[in-house]
């Protein structure tokens, strides 16, 4: 006796296991059949390789019995493999008979044609039945709708047939997305994140770094997802941010490059300072010093790598707590006065209070270009039902253009909800600045070194034992700034500082500290106090 059920949709109508058995049961005693096995089996019959079916046809091929009943010959085999491996072993005699309650049968060659143009119907009801669900698949996609399960974060509405936001998860995916981009967390950090907040597979297991992997890179979390191999516009709610989503691919990126142990315990001031002369980096080292005493005396030491081979470099080295003083000195000559600090709050207050700028423009030349987006996917997908275009060139450029055009409706967005969003930011910055001089008082050369790389960037040179910034005062240092900003905004309000500060010296404090054009961020693309906060502070100047 053999009895099946998948969990197929075309097995919905289907009895189950334990009915099938009752029936069969029910059916083998009046027809006084003896039962020598009963073989159940979960599992679909669209395909050859069923084990317990396998089982059963090798028992039959051994002649352990003389017939198979079950409950319609679907059950038995909706493929032709193992319709055909049936129809066989009654023609050689491994299978005298076929016995169904819902299906005559005879072993005779009408019979057995019967039983083929049995098996070949429910074929074309599974292969029928394939295509429609794939039609429906199709049309669910190019309404927006993601046609399958919706990933963390989401959860499948069935009274509405879409995919809402599940809003406790929903915030911890996010959180997740804002603590791997900050740099300082592996994947099985947050593989680890996930599972303290109780985030596990739908199983029940914890999150693999594999999956994390999957989860920060699933366009799905932006309103877009993948489908068929093409990206298409989706009608969920995004839970975060197109930024937020390509800062998290560069660091999936940049975490992907081998990982180089260091040989020697790290030094707080490496990876900062060029040699003066031949541009290398500095690199440090420890000495030791043994008295005849007994004494040891450990000391750390700045030199330059010398790894330039058309160049011999005779910079000496320094000592770690020279190097460090002088550093310090660099630090606190930027530290924003209080002064100056007082009057850019004033201004900045002010220009709040009264900014009232109309966005319309820049708005509607966004939306023209979304326009233009939508019209170039129109005649993208034109060129590739006439088939104009090849298909893996169609999926790419549609993937381009429909990321684009999700980086404008997020501008627009972020135009229309956030144009004062810059002023908590400047505050901050501001309080930031007049700190350094704390920062360099302390001992901490490891939070030294991160505040010299957002004021020096790579500027900081070392030659004859002195350290100094390369051109502190030049206009064309502080233009290459601002023509940088869109790539290291953080760069650009130091440089304005330092460049606002040297021209303190001979100029009056208004001339540095009051703007014509007020403080207020004029740039609409990048709305960002960074791209203008100390623009402000050094207009005049740079004027």
């Amino acid at each position: 006796m053999y009895a099946r059920k998948s969990t197929d949709v075309e097995d919905k109508q289907v009895l189950s296991i334990d009915a099938q058995i009752t029936e069969l049961r029910a059916f083998a005693k009046n027809e006084k059949l003896e039962i020598v096995e009963e073989f159940v089996e979960k599992r679909t019959a669209k395909i050859p390789g069923r084990p317990i079916f396998g089982e059963m046809m090798r028992r039959i091929a051994k002649g352990e019995v003389s017939g198979i009943i079950s409950w319609h010959p679907d059950r038995l085999a909706r493929n032709s493999v193992d319709g055909g491996q049936i129809i066989y072993f009654l023609d050689i005699g491994n299978l005298a008979s076929l016995k169904f309650p819902s299906h005559w049968f005879e072993n005779t060659p009408q019979g057995k044609f019967s039983l083929s143009m049995a098996f070949v119907q429910s074929k074309y009801y599974v292969d029928s039945l394939s295509e429609n669900t794939k039609r429906g698949l199709r049309q669910k996609v190019r309404m927006g709708i993601f046609p399958s399960q919706a990933p963390l974060g989401y959860l499948n509405d069935s009274r509405t047939k879409t995919i809402v936001v599940e809003k406790k998860k929903s915030k911890i995916v996010r959180l997740a997305f804002e603590k791997y981009v900050k740099g300082n967390m592996r994947l099985e950090d947050v593989s680890s994140f996930l599972a303290k907040n109780n985030i596990t597979t739908r199983t029940g297991k914890r999150i693999s770094k594999t999956k994390a992997s999957f989860i920060l890179s699933n366009p799905f979390y932006i309103g877009l997802f993948k489908y068929g191999g093409e990206i298409h516009e989706g009608k969920h709610e995004p839970i975060i941010s197109k930024k937020l989503f390509d800062e998290a691919q560069e660091m999936l990126k940049f975490r992907g490059q081998p990982e180089r142990k260091a040989k020697n315990e790290p030094q707080p001031f490496c990876g900062l300072i060029s040699c003066a002369s031949c541009g290398m980096m500095i690199t440090g080292e420890h000495k030791f010093k043994r008295q005849k005493n007994g004494n040891v005396h450990e000391y750390t030491y700045y030199r330059c790598t010398k790894k330039r081979k058309d160049f011999v470099c005779k910079e000496s080295a320094v000592r770690e707590k020279e190097l460090d003083r002088q550093l310090s000195s660099l630090i606190k000559k930027v530290s924003l006065p209080k002064d100056w600090a007082e009057e850019l709050l004033k201004m900045a207050e002010n220009e709040h209070g009264k900014s009232a700028q109309s966005l319309t423009a820049c708005v509607k030349e966004k939306e023209e270009k979304i326009s233009s987006l939508s019209r170039k996917l129109e005649r993208l997908l034109s060129g590739y039902l006439d088939q104009d275009i090849e298909k893996e060139i169609y999926r790419v450029e549609k993937s381009k253009l429909l990321l684009s055009k999700k980086s404008l409706e997020e501008e627009i967005t972020n135009l229309s909800h956030k144009q004062n969003d810059w002023l908590e930011p400047m505050k901050e910055w501001i309080k930031d600045a007049q700190s350094l001089d704390k920062i360099a008082s302390d001992d901490d050369l490891f939070a030294k070194k991160v505040k010299a790389k957002e004021i020096f960037g790579s500027n900081l040179l070392l030659g004859e034992k002195t350290l100094r910034a390369c051109a502190p005062n030049s206009d064309s240092f502080l233009a290459d700034s601002l023509a940088d900003s869109g790539r290291n905004s953080g760069e650009t309000q130091w440089a304005c500082l330092r460049h606002a500060q040297a021209l303190a010296r001979s100029e009056p404090l208004s001339s540095v500290l009051v703007p014509e054009v007020g403080i207020e961020p004029t740039s609409l693309t990048r709305h960002d106090f960074k791209s203008c906060a100390y623009t402000s502070s050094a207009t005049r100047a740079i004027s």
